[in-house]
Order: structure tokens, then C-alpha cells, then sequence
């Protein structure tokens, strides 16, 4: 059985950083990109960040500067450095892998989501 499990997150003053985590397991995903996604209360779930097998990396815009993504594939593990955190960051955030596109959220694995929440 395929899970992701994130780990991380918390509560934050603006300007603080977070660094999520999200481990897989029951498959290797060296393979795939990974990535993040985050949905805000009477939000629809955005992308956030995603890493490709290779190592490149693609942001979205309101993020860009300030989060990070990396990956160990040896550890089956993608990351997600937050800095410079601001109220707007609060949200759910979820991993997901093997997606046919980022875009529309058709991922076919996705993590039960850790909670973000960053104070003025």
C-alpha cells in the first residue's frame, strides 16, 4: 500500500519559516516528480511547488523566493522550506506524487494534508 505521510507543520509568526516533510512508502517515486499543494479555508487546493525526477523545480508565482523544495531519494522523501512566512501561507498543505497533471490536481497519491498556520 502507497502512503505519504507529511509532517512539519504548525503555528508560525509571519516572517518565520517552516520546512515540511512528506515520506513515502510501499513504492520508490525516484522516478517521479513530487511536489506540494495547499487549500485555505473556502479555498479551492493550489499547486505550490513540485520537483521533477531530474531535480528541476517549478513555483508557483506567490511563493517564489520564498519556499524551497528539495528531495532524498534515497530517503523516499520530498521537502518544502518556508520562509518569510506571511497570514496569507495559512493553509492545509498536501504532498502528492505521480501526477498526470499539476495543473488539474490529477495526482494519483496524495498525503492526509498537515495544517499551516501562520499568525500576524
Amino acid at each position: 500500500q502507497v502512503q505519504l505521510v507529511e509532517s512539519g507543520g504548525g503555528l508560525v509568526q509571519a516572517g518565520g519559516s517552516l520546512r515540511l516533510s512528506c515520506a513515502a512508502s510501499g513504492r520508490t517515486f525516484s522516478f517521479s516528480a513530487m511536489g506540494w499543494f495547499r487549500q485555505a479555508p473556502g479555498k479551492e487546493r493550489e499547486f505550490v511547488a513540485r520537483i521533477t525526477a531530474g531535480g528541476s523545480k517549478y513555483y508557483t508565482d506567490s511563493v517564489k523566493g520564498r519556499f524551497s523544495i528539495s528531495r532524498d531519494n534515497a530517503k523516499n522523501t520530498v521537502y518544502l522550506q518556508m520562509n518569510s512566512l506571511e497570514p496569507e501561507d495559512t493553509a492545509v498543505y498536501y504532498c502528492a506524487a505521480d501526477c498526470r497533471s499539476w495543473g488539474t490536481l490529477a495526482c494519483n497519491y496524495w498525503g492526509q494534508g498537515t495544517q499551516v498556520t501562520v499568525s500576524s
